[in-house]
């Protein structure tokens, strides 16, 4: 039987002349059209939309001969439906028999049974820090040892301990997990390079003779693209893996889910472009009108006006929210003059004008870059054209004179506004941030002892910030239950900004673009996603996206939202008068903190008081829970302790550590009189 089959472009769906075995039910590309209206599956957080492929499954990475399922655009993430549609929320597995595993997002990215990357969710032990891949979750993990004597002499040892390895088999990729290795040879392989082997039964046709490529058939490769080539497919981009279809005499690649599903010659989407799009499988540098951005291959062009436009730019979403505007941003597909000399509101580079992007229709030059608005760490992935917009109550308190308000926290008593600059003592805090008064104007209960910072009583319930993608909600305290701020991780039971799994606290939830710090007040700063690493000015450590960066040409000024968030005026009680931050000194000799009676570094940030005749190190005047409520009480490792300011004569012993509590604010142990700790590394020891 000729093993040649023909794909025509004339119909939405392949033709065969010899139909194999597996080909069947295949699914047209503008089924893409609109990853909003997909299918909704535990094992992943985007909507997903039906798809065929021979290639391997994100979800269990097999090759199934029965290869109809769902694929996510945003990630690129294919699953087989059987494993889409048969995933459970929550599975015993014989290898942690001890605890049901539930299927959540991953957190350490590693695989505890085979090592290897997990790439979206997995089923995990949150009691014993213990994750499973869903391939590992579906399928019995590897023999021990495995006999493969028609690929190599000696018996194989599946390695216990995570490892750093080079696979000896054809693939020759880096590896780090749980290998095969042969003790007597020193090789080593990877699981799947040895012991799972592709279905039988799936037909790969040896040469298929395809629209895009009319002049020659292409013929089916395995492994390694050949060298010449750049081993991507022509018509995505996508990097070839294992299985593709290729032309040596016009070095055309196509991966298997452009052989299966071919995009469309010709499509009319007004919603795009006024006139039809034709593509060109070539291989062409253009700039694409939709984003910008530079493209090397397979544009869909305009005869008629020479509009060109990335295949992956078709699917761009037309109403959106991005996590750094309160505002919806919509698509235009040019974006004007009047924007000429206009920076991207993420990025802050200039945007060309002649191409699309996103605008604001309530803030007048406020636009963004098509790819940096649907950016993964920006915009939640949601669609939201013909979707109405709530309009939602996020103001936090009601007027009720010029110095009374009533607060959305405290509705039972009105809050007097209080502004005689008068410098309060520690005991004085606000309920919002958990901080000091100090010197600070703040509004008063006029029939408790309920106090807000001015600042923080204007605190919005709701708002956008850089470090999530959705919106996050201002909730009030729980005094039991304290958190750690995903921003500067400390540690606070005060209000919180929250959406899901995020939370911040206040002082990290106010920041907003551009940000003005004090120890750089030339220029703002920006949290720029994607930037290249670079250490914070004062900590010296990079947190990634929770970093504030200056833009200027030239100028390397980086700020952790930690460091950028510490309070400029502090009480403490070792000194009569207020505290004020400090951003290093030229100053030489030796200094000396009151607190810790320990030599500082006078280079570093520190606080100092008004004579300057003082240089206290940061940790020793907040103090490791700053961030708690004196007289509240909070559980740790289920244990209740009382949260106190360390205020007395003579400072109290830490139980665990036996020196004198110098921070002001220590835990002590309820029904204890004498326990007392000072750091949380001796609290989860504590007996």
């Amino acid at each position: 039987m000729d093993n040649t089959f023909n794909l025509q472009s004339s119909s939405s769906f392949p033709v065969y002349d010899h139909k194999p075995l597996l080909l069947y039910d295949l699914v047209v590309y503008t089924a893409m059209d609109s990853v909003s209206e997909g299918v909704s599956l535990l094992i992943h957080e985007h909507p997903m939309v039906p798809w065929n492929d021979m290639g391997r499954g994100d979800c269990c990475r097999r090759y199934e001969s029965i290869t109809d399922g769902y694929y996510c655009k945003i990630c690129d993430f294919f699953v087989h439906k059987i494993c889409g549609d048969e995933a459970s929320e929550y599975i015993q597995h014989q290898s942690h028999s001890l605890h049901t595993l539930q299927l959540l997002p991953s957190k350490l990215h590693y695989c505890d049974l085979c090592g290897r990357n997990i790439k979206d969710r997995c089923y995990c032990c949150e009691i014993c820090d213990f994750d499973v891949c869903l391939y590992c979750a579906k399928y019995p993990p590897p023999p021990e040892v495995i006999d493969i004597s028609e690929t190599h002499p000696h018996k194989l040892t599946h390695v216990k301990e995570r490892t750093e390895f080079v696979c000896d088999a054809k693939c020759g990729k880096r590896g780090y997990g749980f290998p095969y290795k042969c003790d007597e040879c020193d090789l080593a392989f990877h699981v799947e390079c040895v012991w799972y082997s592709y279905p039988s039964d799936v037909i790969r046709p040896k040469e298929v003779n395809h629209s895009y490529h009319s002049l020659h058939p292409l013929k089916l490769l395995t492994g390694h693209p050949p060298d010449y080539s750049d081993g991507k497919c022509r018509l995505c981009g996508r990097k070839v893996d294992k299985w593709f279809y290729h032309c040596s005499s016009c070095n055309f690649t196509l991966d298997l889910r452009c052989v299966l599903t071919p995009p469309p010659k010709n499509l009319v989407d007004l919603k795009v472009h006024d006139h039809q799009l034709t593509l060109l499988p070539r291989l062409d540098s253009f700039t694409c009108n939709a984003c910008g951005l530079k493209g090397d291959r397979s544009p869909y062009a305009c005869f008629q006006c020479g509009f060109m436009i990335h295949r992956a730019c078709l699917r761009l979403p037309r109403v959106i929210n991005i996590n750094r505007h309160e505002h919806r941003v919509s698509r235009t597909s040019l974006l004007g003059i009047d924007v000429a000399d206009s920076v991207c509101g993420i990025c802050r580079q200039k945007v060309d004008w002649t191409c699309g992007g996103y605008s604001c229709q309530s803030c007048p030059g406020y636009i963004v870059h098509s790819k940096c608005a649907t950016r993964w760490n920006v915009w939640n992935g949601i669609e939201l054209e013909g979707v109405a917009e709530e309009i939602e109550d996020i103001e936090p308190y009601v007027v009720i004179d010029a110095n009374t308000i009533q607060h959305f926290s405290h509705k039972e008593h009105y809050l007097r506004l209080n502004d005689d600059g008068i410098l309060y003592e520690e005991e004085n805090r606000c309920s919002i941030c958990s901080h000091s008064i100090c010197l600070q104007s703040f509004y008063g209960c006029l029939t408790c002892d309920f106090i807000l910072h001015k600042k923080c009583a204007k605190l919005p319930k709701k708002k956008r910030h850089v470090l999530h993608n959705d919106r996050l909600t201002l909730v009030t305290t729980d005094e039991a239950d304290y958190f750690y701020c995903i921003a500067c991780s400390r540690m606070s039971n005060g209000f919180r900004y929250k959406a899901e799994d995020a939370v911040l606290d206040v002082r990290c939830g106010l920041i907003s673009e551009p940000f003005v710090h004090p120890s750089h007040p030339n220029h703002p700063l920006y949290a720029i996603p994607g930037r290249l690493p670079m250490p914070c000015i004062n900590c010296n450590l990079d947190w990634g996206p929770s970093m504030l960066s200056c833009i200027e040409d030239g100028c390397e000024f980086s700020l952790c939202i930690g460091c950028a968030t510490l309070p400029q005026v502090v009480k403490h009680r070792v000194h009569d008068h207020p505290l004020t931050l400090c951003y290093g000194d030229d100053a030489s000799g030796k200094y000396w903190c009151d607190i810790c009676e320990t030599e500082t570094d006078p280079s570093k940030w520190f606080y100092t008081c008004k004579d300057h005749h003082a240089s206290l190190h940061i940790e020793c005047v907040l103090g490791e829970f700053g961030g708690l409520m004196p007289r509240s009480t909070v559980e740790i490792e289920y244990k209740s302790y009382e949260v106190v300011l360390n205020d007395s004569v003579s400072r109290p012993i830490c139980t665990k550590c036996k020196s004198r509590c110098y921070d002001p604010i220590i835990l002590k142990m309820l029904g204890i009189s004498y326990a007392y700790i000072c750091s949380l590394r001796y609290a989860f020891t504590f007996c």
